[in-house]
């Protein structure tokens, strides 16, 4: 199995409304994406000099089905939205 997870450090300006459509765009790709396996993600809640905004850790059986999860015609307008927004992001993939 394979762990992704994305850190993402919003700009100034972003607003609530700005992150829910993220969040709707999110909530959507686990019933069109037959490899996600695990899919959770939320909004920091402790705000602190080193947290990020947002972030996404979801599972996947292997690298191949990640790699189709990345390149996904329903995937790509949630990151394209995604990096509109931010002014940062981190990711981490590594295997369990």
């Amino acid at each position: 199995m394979i762990k992704h997870i994305v850190f993402m450090k919003f700009k100034a300006g972003v607003t609530d409304k700005d992150i829910a459509e993220i969040e709707k765009g999110l909530r959507g790709l686990p019933g069109r994406i037959p490899e996600i396996k695990e899919y959770q993600f939320g909004r920091d809640i402790v705000h602190s000099e080193r947290s990020y905004d947002f972030a996404l850790v979801s599972a996947f059986d292997d690298l191949d089905a990640l790699k189709r999860y990345q390149v996904n015609q329903h995937h790509l307008p949630v990151v394209a939205k995604v990096k509109e927004l931010s002014e940062s992001i981190l990711a981490v993939d590594f295997t369990f």
